[in-house]
């Protein structure tokens, strides 16, 4: 069966080849990951000798979405994706400030903010493959002016993002330690300018559960319309997400739902016709 990475998150980028490429730091140390499209394997690079474990990647089974007649245009597209891997995000902290950047964008606004805010605030490295940079830090955050937010397109973000990265000096250590997602949402809403669906993606990014992911987020819905257009979708977030959960009741089967399809749309970006890479 066929292997297909999943590439949602921003700090994606790509090589001249154009395989995928991301730097995530994990227990302290700094790993820069790469797709290698032919051998469909994610190449884990540390960028120190002394690094630990690698990060952890997730994999999930086409075996795993539902299987509801309903649905049957959108799962011809997703069941060919075959196995999807993705890079569970390890840091937490890095995790809640992409979930913020993304509040009220696109997707492709949410990357433009992004990668601004990073290089030009975050840790940057050389590795191999170019530069990369990995998110700014909570002190880094709180160090910053007006100006410097909307020197690189986040001034919307300044307010959410000083009052998490407040909240996470002070309970960021204790909310790394969960591994279930609904108890870190819990946490999360807690913070002002923290809603239910930035502690929802958030939560999804850090634990890989995409059971509790905002399934009517605008990138699920846009995918899925996309991928099976001849499907009849509800374009309001609420009746969206009920339709989701009928069409997967099961946990197992929601997070698959939810994974293949954001995977699907996050190859549609690069290809231009969704599903896998397509190889010359």
């Amino acid at each position: 069966m066929s292997t297909t990475i999943i590439t949602e998150h921003p700090a994606w980028h790509e090589t001249p080849e154009g395989e995928p490429v991301r730097l995530v730091e994990h227990q302290g140390s700094v790993w820069l990951a790469q797709w290698e499209t032919e051998r469909e394997h994610l190449l884990l690079r540390p960028l120190d000798a002394e690094a630990g474990e690698q990060p952890p990647v997730a994999y999930t089974s086409s075996i795993d979405l539902p299987t509801t007649d309903k649905a049957t245009p959108l799962l011809d597209e997703l069941v060919p994706l075959g196995t999807v891997a993705r890079l569970t995000n390890p840091s937490l902290w890095d995790a809640i400030t992409t979930a913020l950047l993304r509040q009220v964008v696109t997707a492709a606004q949410a990357r433009k903010r992004h990668r601004a805010f990073y290089s030009a605030y975050g840790r940057n490295f050389e590795t191999p493959v170019g530069a990369l940079a990995l998110a700014p830090s909570p002190e880094a955050v709180l160090g910053l002016s007006d100006e410097g937010f909307a020197a690189v397109g986040a001034m919307f973000n300044r307010t959410a993002l000083r009052a998490a990265a407040e909240a996470f000096l002070d309970r960021g250590e204790h909310w790394s330690t969960f591994d279930v997602a609904e108890s870190l949402i819990k946490e999360l809403v807690e913070v002002p300018r923290i809603g239910p669906w930035t502690a929802a993606a958030a939560a999804a990014d850090y634990t890989g559960d995409h059971s509790v992911y905002p399934h009517g987020d605008l990138a699920v819905r846009t995918w899925a319309g996309k991928a099976a257009p001849g499907l009849v979708l509800p374009s309001s977030e609420k009746q969206f997400e009920a339709l989701w959960r009928r069409w997967a009741p099961e946990r197992t089967r929601l997070h698959a739902l939810t994974l293949f399809t954001l995977t699907w749309g996050s190859h549609d970006r690069v290809t231009g016709h969704g599903g896998r890479t397509h190889r010359p």
